[in-house]
Protein backbone atom coordinates (compact mmCIF):
# COMPACT_ATOMS: atom_id res chain seq x y z
CA UNK A 1 0.00 0.00 0.00
CA UNK A 2 1.18 3.87 -1.15
CA UNK A 3 2.27 5.65 1.69
CA UNK A 4 1.50 9.30 0.81
CA UNK A 5 1.74 12.67 2.96
CA UNK A 6 0.19 15.37 0.92
CA UNK A 7 0.55 19.05 1.71
CA UNK A 8 -2.13 19.35 2.40
CA UNK A 9 -24.61 18.57 -0.63
CA UNK A 10 -23.37 17.50 2.80
CA UNK A 11 -22.52 21.36 3.63
CA UNK A 12 -26.08 21.90 3.28
CA UNK A 13 -27.11 19.48 6.18
CA UNK A 14 -28.60 21.07 9.29
CA UNK A 15 -26.36 19.41 11.15
CA UNK A 16 -23.87 22.39 10.53
CA UNK A 17 -26.66 25.08 11.65
CA UNK A 18 -24.24 26.74 14.18
CA UNK A 19 -21.28 27.18 11.97
CA UNK A 20 -21.21 30.85 11.55
CA UNK A 21 -17.54 31.35 13.29
CA UNK A 22 -15.87 34.13 12.04
CA UNK A 23 -13.23 33.37 9.26
CA UNK A 24 -9.83 35.20 10.64
CA UNK A 25 -10.54 33.04 13.68
CA UNK A 26 -10.17 29.97 12.75
CA UNK A 27 -8.35 30.04 9.08
CA UNK A 28 -5.26 28.33 9.11
CA UNK A 29 -3.32 25.07 7.21
CA UNK A 30 -3.64 24.53 3.35
CA UNK A 31 -5.69 21.58 2.36
CA UNK A 32 -5.95 20.17 -0.90
CA UNK A 33 -8.37 22.10 -3.45
CA UNK A 34 -10.04 19.24 -5.32
CA UNK A 35 -12.35 20.66 -7.94
CA UNK A 36 -15.59 18.51 -7.38
CA UNK A 37 -16.28 18.11 -11.39
CA UNK A 38 -14.41 20.74 -12.26
CA UNK A 39 -15.11 24.18 -11.83
CA UNK A 40 -18.87 23.13 -11.65
CA UNK A 41 -20.28 26.25 -9.88
CA UNK A 42 -19.05 27.95 -13.14
CA UNK A 43 -19.25 25.46 -16.38
CA UNK A 44 -21.24 22.51 -16.58
CA UNK A 45 -19.79 19.37 -14.89
CA UNK A 46 -17.49 17.05 -16.43
CA UNK A 47 -16.77 19.46 -19.11
CA UNK A 48 -13.03 20.19 -20.44
CA UNK A 49 -14.61 23.40 -19.46
CA UNK A 50 -15.03 22.87 -15.89
CA UNK A 51 -11.98 21.28 -15.74
CA UNK A 52 -9.61 23.70 -17.43
CA UNK A 53 -11.26 26.91 -15.37
CA UNK A 54 -10.59 24.91 -12.13
CA UNK A 55 -6.81 24.50 -12.98
CA UNK A 56 -6.77 28.33 -14.47
CA UNK A 57 -7.86 29.05 -10.77
CA UNK A 58 -5.62 27.20 -8.37
CA UNK A 59 -6.86 24.08 -8.28
CA UNK A 60 -4.67 21.29 -6.76
CA UNK A 61 -6.83 18.43 -8.34
CA UNK A 62 -9.39 17.90 -11.16
CA UNK A 63 -11.92 15.21 -10.58
CA UNK A 64 -13.54 13.13 -13.27
CA UNK A 65 -16.33 10.44 -12.17
CA UNK A 66 -15.76 7.55 -15.10
CA UNK A 67 -18.20 5.56 -16.24
CA UNK A 68 -17.77 3.22 -19.58
CA UNK A 69 -18.80 3.26 -23.13
CA UNK A 70 -20.22 0.29 -25.26
CA UNK A 71 -17.01 0.30 -26.97
CA UNK A 72 -15.11 0.17 -23.46
CA UNK A 73 -13.60 4.00 -23.61
CA UNK A 74 -13.54 5.73 -19.84
CA UNK A 75 -15.46 8.71 -20.39
CA UNK A 76 -16.13 11.27 -17.49
CA UNK A 77 -19.78 11.72 -16.42
CA UNK A 78 -21.54 11.87 -12.29
CA UNK A 79 -23.40 8.51 -12.90
CA UNK A 80 -23.66 6.11 -16.15
CA UNK A 81 -27.45 7.91 -16.37
CA UNK A 82 -26.90 10.27 -19.12
CA UNK A 83 -30.05 12.67 -19.31
CA UNK A 84 -29.10 14.64 -15.94
CA UNK A 85 -26.46 15.86 -17.53
CA UNK A 86 -26.48 15.67 -21.12
CA UNK A 87 -29.50 16.31 -24.45
CA UNK A 88 -29.73 12.60 -24.50
CA UNK A 89 -33.66 12.77 -23.82
CA UNK A 90 -34.40 15.10 -26.55
CA UNK A 91 -32.64 13.23 -29.00
CA UNK A 92 -34.73 11.41 -31.54
CA UNK A 93 -32.69 8.98 -32.87
CA UNK A 94 -31.82 7.79 -28.90
CA UNK A 95 -35.35 7.03 -27.86
CA UNK A 96 -34.94 3.28 -28.18
CA UNK A 97 -31.49 2.90 -25.88
CA UNK A 98 -34.37 3.98 -22.86
CA UNK A 99 -33.83 1.37 -20.31
CA UNK A 100 -34.38 0.77 -16.50
CA UNK A 101 -32.17 -1.04 -14.54
CA UNK A 102 -31.80 -2.12 -10.50
CA UNK A 103 -27.75 -0.27 -10.14
CA UNK A 104 -26.44 -0.69 -6.57
CA UNK A 105 -30.06 -1.48 -5.13
CA UNK A 106 -32.16 1.40 -6.63
CA UNK A 107 -34.04 1.30 -9.80
CA UNK A 108 -33.17 4.17 -12.81
CA UNK A 109 -34.56 4.85 -15.71
CA UNK A 110 -33.07 6.28 -18.42
CA UNK A 111 -30.21 6.25 -21.32
CA UNK A 112 -27.08 4.84 -19.88
CA UNK A 113 -23.38 5.52 -20.94
CA UNK A 114 -22.82 1.64 -21.58
CA UNK A 115 -25.20 1.04 -24.01
CA UNK A 116 -23.96 3.79 -26.21
CA UNK A 117 -20.10 3.58 -28.19
CA UNK A 118 -18.05 6.75 -28.36
CA UNK A 119 -19.03 7.75 -31.78
CA UNK A 120 -22.44 8.15 -30.31
CA UNK A 121 -22.01 9.34 -27.26
CA UNK A 122 -19.98 12.21 -29.41
CA UNK A 123 -22.71 13.13 -31.13
CA UNK A 124 -24.77 14.15 -27.10
CA UNK A 125 -24.17 17.90 -25.75
CA UNK A 126 -23.73 18.28 -22.04
CA UNK A 127 -26.06 20.92 -20.05
CA UNK A 128 -25.81 22.16 -16.80
CA UNK A 129 -27.34 19.79 -14.09
CA UNK A 130 -28.89 22.03 -11.60
CA UNK A 131 -29.70 25.17 -13.58
CA UNK A 132 -32.56 26.11 -11.17
CA UNK A 133 -29.22 26.85 -8.74
CA UNK A 134 -27.01 27.64 -11.43
CA UNK A 135 -28.92 29.64 -14.24
CA UNK A 136 -25.85 31.54 -15.61
CA UNK A 137 -24.04 27.33 -16.44
CA UNK A 138 -27.03 27.12 -18.35
CA UNK A 139 -25.56 29.72 -20.73
CA UNK A 140 -23.19 27.01 -21.54
CA UNK A 141 -25.62 24.03 -22.50
CA UNK A 142 -25.33 22.51 -25.90
CA UNK A 143 -21.11 23.56 -26.30
CA UNK A 144 -19.38 20.85 -24.90
CA UNK A 145 -19.07 17.06 -25.68
CA UNK A 146 -18.64 14.10 -23.54
CA UNK A 147 -14.73 13.90 -22.73
CA UNK A 148 -12.42 10.65 -22.25
CA UNK A 149 -10.57 10.24 -19.66
CA UNK A 150 -7.63 10.05 -21.89
CA UNK A 151 -8.82 13.77 -23.15
CA UNK A 152 -8.60 15.17 -19.49
CA UNK A 153 -5.12 13.53 -18.84
CA UNK A 154 -4.26 15.47 -22.08
CA UNK A 155 -5.41 18.44 -20.47
CA UNK A 156 -3.86 18.15 -17.50
CA UNK A 157 -0.39 17.39 -19.64
CA UNK A 158 -1.07 20.52 -21.89
CA UNK A 159 -1.76 22.84 -18.85
CA UNK A 160 1.34 22.10 -16.87
CA UNK A 161 3.63 22.57 -19.53
CA UNK A 162 1.55 25.85 -20.09
CA UNK A 163 1.31 26.97 -16.15
CA UNK A 164 5.04 25.09 -15.12
CA UNK A 165 3.24 23.56 -12.09
CA UNK A 166 1.65 20.32 -11.27
CA UNK A 167 -1.80 19.27 -11.64
CA UNK A 168 -3.52 16.37 -9.74
CA UNK A 169 -5.69 14.28 -11.30
CA UNK A 170 -8.60 12.63 -8.75
CA UNK A 171 -11.07 9.82 -10.53
CA UNK A 172 -13.69 8.15 -9.33
CA UNK A 173 -14.50 4.89 -10.64
CA UNK A 174 -18.74 4.94 -10.24
CA UNK A 175 -20.12 1.82 -10.15
CA UNK A 176 -17.54 -0.50 -10.78
CA UNK A 177 -19.49 -3.90 -9.40
CA UNK A 178 -22.40 -2.94 -11.52
CA UNK A 179 -20.67 -2.73 -14.22
CA UNK A 180 -18.52 -5.58 -14.57
CA UNK A 181 -21.52 -7.85 -13.35
CA UNK A 182 -24.41 -6.07 -15.18
CA UNK A 183 -22.23 -5.45 -18.27
CA UNK A 184 -19.28 -6.84 -18.27
CA UNK A 185 -17.40 -3.95 -18.16
CA UNK A 186 -14.19 -3.96 -16.12
CA UNK A 187 -13.07 -0.22 -15.60
CA UNK A 188 -10.81 -0.99 -12.79
CA UNK A 189 -8.41 -2.76 -15.72
CA UNK A 190 -9.78 0.78 -17.84
CA UNK A 191 -8.50 2.78 -15.61
CA UNK A 192 -5.22 0.61 -14.56
CA UNK A 193 -4.60 0.82 -18.40
CA UNK A 194 -5.29 4.36 -18.72
CA UNK A 195 -3.12 5.54 -16.04
CA UNK A 196 -0.34 2.63 -17.80
CA UNK A 197 -0.31 4.35 -20.73
CA UNK A 198 -0.09 8.16 -19.79
CA UNK A 199 2.89 7.05 -16.75
CA UNK A 200 0.87 8.21 -14.24
CA UNK A 201 0.82 4.61 -12.32
CA UNK A 202 3.59 5.19 -9.81
CA UNK A 203 3.66 6.62 -6.28
CA UNK A 204 5.33 9.90 -7.56
CA UNK A 205 2.58 10.97 -9.38
CA UNK A 206 -0.29 12.71 -8.23
CA UNK A 207 -3.01 10.32 -8.78
CA UNK A 208 -6.03 9.72 -5.97
CA UNK A 209 -8.50 7.27 -7.33
CA UNK A 210 -11.67 7.12 -5.01
CA UNK A 211 -14.63 4.77 -4.72
CA UNK A 212 -17.53 3.97 -2.56
CA UNK A 213 -16.67 0.27 -2.75
CA UNK A 214 -14.02 -1.76 -1.10
CA UNK A 215 -13.16 -4.53 -3.47
CA UNK A 216 -12.04 -2.23 -6.60
CA UNK A 217 -9.79 -0.51 -4.55
CA UNK A 218 -8.05 -3.48 -2.87
CA UNK A 219 -7.89 -4.69 -6.46
CA UNK A 220 -5.90 -1.02 -7.47
CA UNK A 221 -3.81 -1.68 -4.47
CA UNK A 222 -2.51 -4.61 -5.82
CA UNK A 223 -2.20 -3.11 -9.49
CA UNK A 224 -0.88 0.33 -9.42
CA UNK A 225 1.36 3.01 -6.85
CA UNK A 226 -1.49 5.95 -6.51
CA UNK A 227 -3.10 7.10 -3.68
CA UNK A 228 -6.57 5.24 -2.86
CA UNK A 229 -9.39 6.96 -1.46
CA UNK A 230 -12.24 5.32 0.37
CA UNK A 231 -15.05 7.07 0.23
CA UNK A 232 -17.41 6.64 2.99
CA UNK A 233 -21.48 7.80 2.93
CA UNK A 234 -23.69 9.18 5.88
CA UNK A 235 -25.69 5.80 5.76
CA UNK A 236 -25.54 2.74 3.88
CA UNK A 237 -22.47 0.46 2.70
CA UNK A 238 -20.45 -0.37 -0.22
CA UNK A 239 -22.59 -1.89 -2.96
CA UNK A 240 -20.32 -4.38 -3.31
CA UNK A 241 -19.94 -5.65 0.22
CA UNK A 242 -23.73 -6.75 1.72
CA UNK A 243 -24.08 -6.31 5.27
CA UNK A 244 -20.98 -3.74 5.55
CA UNK A 245 -22.14 -0.38 7.04
CA UNK A 246 -19.79 3.18 6.48
CA UNK A 247 -20.81 3.76 9.98
CA UNK A 248 -18.75 0.30 11.37
CA UNK A 249 -16.06 1.19 8.45
CA UNK A 250 -15.21 4.67 10.51
CA UNK A 251 -14.59 2.77 14.06
CA UNK A 252 -11.19 2.72 15.14
CA UNK A 253 -10.92 -1.13 14.04
CA UNK A 254 -12.74 -0.28 10.52
CA UNK A 255 -10.36 2.86 10.09
CA UNK A 256 -7.33 0.32 11.02
CA UNK A 257 -8.84 -2.35 8.04
CA UNK A 258 -9.19 0.64 5.56
CA UNK A 259 -5.22 1.38 6.28
CA UNK A 260 -4.24 -1.47 4.91
CA UNK A 261 -5.27 -0.99 1.28
CA UNK A 262 -6.37 2.92 0.93
CA UNK A 263 -4.01 6.22 1.87
CA UNK A 264 -7.36 8.38 2.93
CA UNK A 265 -10.75 8.32 3.76
CA UNK A 266 -13.26 11.11 1.35
CA UNK A 267 -16.52 11.71 3.81
CA UNK A 268 -19.33 13.99 4.16
CA UNK A 269 -18.36 17.32 5.46
CA UNK A 270 -20.82 16.32 8.41
CA UNK A 271 -18.49 13.58 9.38
CA UNK A 272 -15.19 15.60 9.68
CA UNK A 273 -17.12 18.85 11.68
CA UNK A 274 -19.57 18.66 14.52
CA UNK A 275 -22.58 21.34 14.42
CA UNK A 276 -19.89 24.18 15.93
CA UNK A 277 -17.89 23.96 13.32
CA UNK A 278 -15.57 22.04 15.39
CA UNK A 279 -13.29 18.68 14.33
CA UNK A 280 -14.96 15.58 14.91
CA UNK A 281 -12.74 12.43 16.67
CA UNK A 282 -13.20 11.06 13.06
CA UNK A 283 -10.45 13.31 12.09
CA UNK A 284 -7.79 12.01 15.20
CA UNK A 285 -9.10 8.32 14.69
CA UNK A 286 -8.47 8.42 10.72
CA UNK A 287 -4.83 10.00 11.45
CA UNK A 288 -3.96 7.92 14.46
CA UNK A 289 -4.89 5.25 11.48
CA UNK A 290 -2.27 6.50 8.97
CA UNK A 291 -5.32 8.04 7.07
CA UNK A 292 -5.55 11.08 5.46
CA UNK A 293 -9.22 13.15 5.26
CA UNK A 294 -10.50 14.75 2.53
CA UNK A 295 -14.41 15.67 2.64
CA UNK A 296 -17.29 16.45 0.03
CA UNK A 297 -18.31 18.53 -1.18
CA UNK A 298 -18.37 22.66 -0.35
CA UNK A 299 -20.35 24.48 -2.63
CA UNK A 300 -21.15 28.36 -2.35
CA UNK A 301 -24.86 28.31 -3.18
CA UNK A 302 -27.58 29.01 -0.39
CA UNK A 303 -29.22 25.78 -1.69
CA UNK A 304 -26.10 24.33 -0.05
CA UNK A 305 -25.56 25.97 2.97
CA UNK A 306 -26.70 25.39 6.30
CA UNK A 307 -29.31 28.38 7.21
CA UNK A 308 -26.74 30.35 9.28
CA UNK A 309 -24.63 30.69 6.34
CA UNK A 310 -27.29 31.80 3.41
CA UNK A 311 -27.24 35.20 2.20
CA UNK A 312 -30.19 37.28 1.73
CA UNK A 313 -31.67 35.55 -1.78
CA UNK A 314 -32.70 32.72 -3.36
CA UNK A 315 -31.28 29.12 -3.89
CA UNK A 316 -28.89 30.20 -6.60
CA UNK A 317 -27.61 33.21 -4.30
CA UNK A 318 -23.91 32.89 -3.06
CA UNK A 319 -23.81 32.03 0.55
CA UNK A 320 -21.32 32.40 3.29
CA UNK A 321 -19.14 29.75 2.21
CA UNK A 322 -16.08 31.16 3.13
CA UNK A 323 -16.36 30.65 6.46
CA UNK A 324 -17.08 26.92 6.17
CA UNK A 325 -13.98 26.96 3.95
CA UNK A 326 -12.15 28.15 7.41
CA UNK A 327 -13.90 25.64 9.46
CA UNK A 328 -12.31 22.80 7.52
CA UNK A 329 -9.12 24.46 7.58
CA UNK A 330 -9.17 25.02 10.83
CA UNK A 331 -9.97 21.54 11.86
CA UNK A 332 -7.03 20.01 9.63
CA UNK A 333 -8.48 18.30 7.17
CA UNK A 334 -6.08 16.98 4.03
CA UNK A 335 -8.71 18.24 1.63
CA UNK A 336 -11.43 19.56 0.07
CA UNK A 337 -13.59 18.56 -2.35
CA UNK A 338 -15.05 21.96 -4.13
CA UNK A 339 -17.24 23.05 -6.92
CA UNK A 340 -15.75 26.74 -6.23
CA UNK A 341 -11.72 26.53 -6.75
CA UNK A 342 -11.55 29.85 -6.86
CA UNK A 343 -13.01 30.89 -3.61
CA UNK A 344 -11.47 27.77 -1.70
CA UNK A 345 -7.90 28.82 -3.22
CA UNK A 346 -8.33 32.78 -2.21
CA UNK A 347 -11.88 33.16 0.43
CA UNK A 348 -12.18 36.42 0.77
CA UNK A 349 -15.13 37.06 3.05
CA UNK A 350 -15.31 40.67 2.10
CA UNK A 351 -16.45 39.84 -1.31
CA UNK A 352 -19.73 39.14 -0.22
CA UNK A 353 -21.36 41.96 2.15
CA UNK A 354 -23.78 39.72 3.38
CA UNK A 355 -21.07 37.70 5.47
CA UNK A 356 -18.08 40.34 6.21
CA UNK A 357 -19.45 40.92 9.52
CA UNK A 358 -20.71 37.89 10.66
CA UNK A 359 -23.30 37.21 9.23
Amino acid sequence: MLTRVCPLAAAGAAALALLVAPVAAIAQGSPLVIAHRGASGERPEHTLAAYERAIDQGADYIEPDLVATKDMVLVARHENELSDTTDVAARAEFEDRRRTKEIDGRRVSGWFAEDFTLAELRTLRAKERVPNVRPANARFDGLYTVPTFAEIVALVKAKEAETGRRIGLYPELKHPTFLLQGAGMDSVDLLVNALREAGLDDVDDMVFVQSFEVGPLKRLDRMVDVGLVQLVGPEGGPADEAGMRYADMLSPSGLAEIATYADAIGVPVTLALDPAGASRSLLADARAAGLEVHVWTVRKENAFLPEPLRAPGGPEQAGCVERLFASLRGAGVDGIFTDDPRIAVAPDPAANPACAAGG
